[in-house]
């Protein structure tokens, strides 16, 4: 069983993974990059789909993790840059962390 190593590494000692996630995925770092303009408000996945020119199933991918096609320990859920809320009946909704306004802002400049 594997453990959760969110809790054994700082948010200093998380960049250098964040940092690979983001260049190896564009899709990541381009879903980063529009929640931080519409932030601090959250958008759900078709309309970041939308925004960033992909399939929902790309934005999930991205967001949560996907089996092979993207990992699940270099999703932006697991790197706490996005996190997720339920409004509604259901409807989940993605905003940036402040963890992720930080990281973006400094990939901007």
């Amino acid at each position: 069983m594997q453990e959760n190593n969110d809790n054994y590494f700082s948010r200093d000692d998380k960049r250098p993974l964040i940092t690979r996630s983001l260049r190896r995925s564009n899709i990541r770092k381009k879903i980063a990059e529009y929640l931080f303009e519409i932030s601090p408000s959250g958008s759900y996945t078709s309309e970041i789909a939308y925004h960033v020119k992909t399939t929902p199933t790309n934005v999930i991918g991205a967001i949560r993790g996907m089996e092979s096609r993207y990992r699940e320990d270099e999703s932006l859920l697991s790197l706490n840059i996005v996190e997720q809320t339920i409004s509604g009946k259901d409807i989940k909704l993605y905003k940036l962390t402040d963890f992720g306004k930080e990281v973006v802002g400094t990939l901007k400049k």
